[in-house]
């Protein structure tokens, strides 16, 4: 038997966040900025998406590809409205 129980699992796991990775970015999403990796046991998922919209797909496709594991996310939607006042320098 080659590999322990562990090692497979860890395998598994890497697989997987590499399939969500290829989801990710050749997908509707094309979402180069958003970046998934394992920390200590659990997957982290973290970047910048351009709208709510993406962001709540990029969380509906990481909850596909990733069920059944513990995963943090940190996606966030970057500020592209104008500002409403001017910035005070001091």
């Amino acid at each position: 038997m080659n590999g322990s129980a562990p090692e497979r699992a860890e395998e598994n796991v890497e697989y997987r966040v590499a399939h969500l990775r290829d989801r990710l970015a050749a997908e509707e999403l094309g979402e180069l900025g958003v970046r998934a990796e394992v920390r200590a046991g659990a997957v982290v998922v973290t970047g910048t998406v351009p709208s709510a919209q993406c962001r709540e797909t990029v969380l509906r496709t990481v909850r596909e590809e990733l069920a059944g594991l513990s995963v943090h996310t940190d996606v966030v939607v970057a500020e592209t409205a104008t500002p409403d006042h001017a910035e005070e320098l001091l």
